[in-house]
Formats: C-alpha cells, structure tokens, sequence
C-alpha cells in the first residue's frame, strides 16, 4: 500500500519471521534431543547452551538477507517458486556466514540432525507463513478492513498515468472513490468530495504541466486535515509538513498535517485497546450498579447510542449510559434558544431533560464510561478530540474545522482538562482539538490521561 505503512508492517513481518526462525530451530533441537531424529555419529545429545549463537545468527541474518533478496516485496503478486528462490538465495549468504562463524570464530554446529532438519523447515515455515498472511490479508481488503479510500485529482492525463503506474498490489489496497479533474471544476468540488467520502488522503496529480489550482487544492486538504500527495516538488504549504513518498512508478511530495503513521501511533493504539480491557474489567461492578440505577429510577434503555463522527468523519455507533429521559433527542429543537454554546454544538445549562441519576453520572463523567467499548473495538481512542453527532459536525460553520476529524476521537482531551463546558466558544474547542494534534506524543496523551483524573473525581468544569 502506501510506503510509510508498508515500512511499519515490513518491520513487524520481518520480527515475526526472526521469530519463526527461533522456533524452528528450537524445534529441530527438541527432536535430536529426545531423539526423535538422529544422523549424528555420536548418539548424545548435545546441551541446549551449544545452539546459543545460532539463535543470534538465524533470527538477526535470516529477515535481513531475505529482504536484501526481494522477499517481502510484492507479495500478493508472487508464486511459490519465485518465494522459494529468494529463500534458497538468502539460505547461500546464510550459509557462508555460518560457515565464516565457524572458520573465524572457531563456533561449531553441535548436531547434523538439527541442522539439515532445520536446513529443510526454514523454508517451509517461511513459504507457509508468506502465503498464509497473503491470504488474510486479501480477505481483508475484500471485508474492508485493510486498504485506502482515496480521491484521486488532477488533470485527467496525469491522472491516467497515476493509475497506470500502480502495481496490482497496490490496485488491490488503494480504492480510488472518485477521479476529479481540475482543470474542468473548483477545488470546492474537491472539498465537497472529501466531505461526502469521508477519505484521510487525496492524490494530487498534474504531469508535466503545471496545474493552477493545485495550490489551491492543497490548502484545501491542508484545511481539511487530510493527506495531499502531490506528483510535484515545487509547493509550499503554511501548517503541513512534506515528505516524500513513492506510489507505484510516480514519485509524490506528502503534505501531512497530522501524526505521520509510526511505532508510537501504533503504541498509542496498543495501549488503548490495552487500558480500555483493563477498565472495563475493573470497572465492571460500577457499570453493573450504575445500569441497574438507570434501570429502577427512569423507563427506557439504560444505553444511549447515537451516530456519532470518527476519524475524517466516518460514522460510528457511540455508547453511553442514558442521562436524559427517554425521547430527549426529539425535544432538542425546543430548546434550541437556550444553548450556550457558540457554532453547531448544542449545549444547555441545567437542561431539563437529564434525570436525577443523569445528572450526578454527568457530574461524574460515569456516563462516558461504556465508550471503553468504543476503544475496544477501535470506533475511538483514549486521548482524542471529542467525537460530535454527525448533524454539527454538518453544520461546521469554518471548513477549518474539520481538522479536528483528522484524528481518531476520544475519551477525553485538552478540553476536558481545560474547562470542559466552561468554554463557551466552538472556536476555542476547536482550538484545543488542533493544539493536540500538531503536538501529538505519547508523553502528551499520558499526560492528558493523569490530569483527566481530578477532573473526574472532582467534576470540574461538568454540568
């Protein structure tokens, strides 16, 4: 797919397969040390601590040779044979540094039979592996799980070359949603396609020739907060940082304003997953008390779910517990006048509908506990921007806003920690959203997450 994220799964593949390598040969060992098999002239068994610097050798060597050789290129679009001679190749510089090993630093192989056994399950286990995660991983670009929505723009040569230079893995993980041609509509087409698609990355594309309203479309995606990869290397951007990427045969100059995809970003989602398991645990007695409270004291479900925005937009299930009498949504509008929030959020001092119970669970933010579900099955994360109903995030006055989509949502945020419902002005929310993501770390997230704490215990700044 894209090359950022290809890198991040590479390394991840290649600490598996070191892995593997490890295991197989532990396995060899086990089956000459319990003399399962045995082509050795001398029938003892030798001690585990004489294989010790194979198991550097092999696991380090192993991926580093097999990706000198090509192997993890490609490999939706290889067949065996092709994965085999790579194998077989990476096994002949493999063997000669055994063998300089053994020379030079006077290291010796302990058993012929785990040698020759491990000779022959390297590659098995290696091409068993290769086609296994090929497998899954087309079953989900098929589901929809993996793999890219994009809009792809430009001018229609360009972007005629753009798709011609795509291989068919890349054809397979990228799915264009739609092809604009600037040079017949406005960029606002483009931003109205990037809203109606809900996409994270646009694909600039305009040739050799210069395209006026690429400019243009490139603060519009830097507005949006969305990726622009551009086929060019001569523009500027005020907030995004440009990289440089290479999409098929078309180098692309990345204008990225939010996180780059890294280690730390995966981390991040790690430990969400992680710390949303471990709350719901621990916090399971609480959930059920409080679900029976909800469920004596007011008629109607004890969750409340509603259609909430995700990361650029994209439309989620959100989970609460039940604050307001049943129907509370249905009277929103005749109490419109009253909302003291600035832009599309709706907001009501002492509002009517909350019941009793409601209103000490939103004091004490108890009612936000089921979104631990939300980060469980990956809808949200533990420190992000809050996720708002899809009809204000519709009615976002400033396209500029959006930008605060362009991160997953979260539990909690800077405006939690810095007023929550004291800050009267969308604007200022919005404000905070974006100091957070031009300023990501995971320092900052932890930070968040021990500040959100007296904020909840103490109820500062809820109503």
């Amino acid at each position: 797919m894209l090359s950022r994220k290809h890198e991040l799964s590479l390394q991840v593949t290649q600490i598996v397969d070191g892995l593997l390598l490890a295991a197989t040969l532990y396995i060899c060992y086990a089956l000459r040390a319990y003399e399962v098999v045995n082509l050795d002239i001398f029938p003892q068994s030798p001690p585990l601590s004489d294989y010790y610097w194979q198991f550097v050798v092999f696991p380090f060597f192993g991926p580093l040779l097999l990706e000198i050789q090509g192997f993890y290129q490609y490999s939706l679009e290889k067949n065996y044979q092709r994965s085999l001679q790579q194998i077989l190749y990476a096994g002949v510089w493999l063997g000669l540094i055994i063998g300089a090993c053994v020379i030079f630093l006077k290291l010796s192989i302990p058993s012929r039979s785990a040698f020759l056994m491990f000779l022959l399950a390297a590659p098995t286990v290696l091409l068993l592996r290769e086609k296994v995660s090929a497998a899954l991983y087309i079953r989900r670009l098929h589901q929809g799980i993996e793999g890219e929505r994009v809009i792809l723009a430009g001018n229609k040569a360009a972007v005629d070359e753009v798709l011609a230079g795509l291989t068919p893995q890349q054809k397979l993980e990228i799915h264009v949603v739609e092809s604009i041609n600037l040079d017949d509509v406005a960029v606002s087409d483009l931003v109205e396609a990037i809203h109606r698609h809900n996409i994270g990355r646009v694909i600039l594309a305009t040739g050799q020739d210069f395209c006026g309203k690429l400019q243009e479309a490139i603060a519009a995606c830097e507005t949006e907060g969305v990726e622009a990869w551009v086929a060019a290397d001569f523009f500027r951007a005020s907030i995004a940082r440009p990289s440089y990427e290479q999409l098929g045969r078309t180098p692309m100059l990345v204008f990225r304003v939010t996180p780059e995809l890294s280690w730390a970003l995966l981390l991040k989602e790690s430990m969400d997953r992680v710390g949303a398991l471990i709350g719901l645990i621990m916090l399971s007695p609480l959930l059920l008390v409080v679900a029976t409270v909800i469920k004596l004291t007011s008629p109607g479900p004890v969750i409340f779910s509603q259609q909430r925005a995700g990361k650029h937009g994209q439309p989620f299930t959100m989970y609460k517990f039940r604050s307001m009498r049943a129907g509370a949504e249905k009277e929103q509008e005749q109490l419109k006048v009253l909302n003291e929030m600035s832009g599309p959020v709706f907001k009501v001092p002492n509002d009517p509908r909350i019941t009793t119970v409601g209103r000490w669970i939103r004091r004490t933010s108890i009612d936000e506990f089921p979104q631990l579900f939300n980060v469980l099955l990956g809808h949200m994360s533990l420190v992000g921007p809050r996720p708002l109903p899809l009809y204000e995030v519709d009615n976002f006055e400033l396209t500029s806003h959006r930008r605060r989509l362009s991160m997953k949502p979260g539990l909690t945020c800077l405006w939690q920690i810095r007023g929550r419902n004291n800050v009267k002005n969308f604007h200022e929310w919005v404000k905070l959203d974006v100091e957070y993501i031009d300023n990501w770390s995971l320092s900052l997230d932890i930070a968040i997450l021990l500040k959100t704490v007296p904020v909840v215990l103490f109820g500062t700044g809820a109503k």
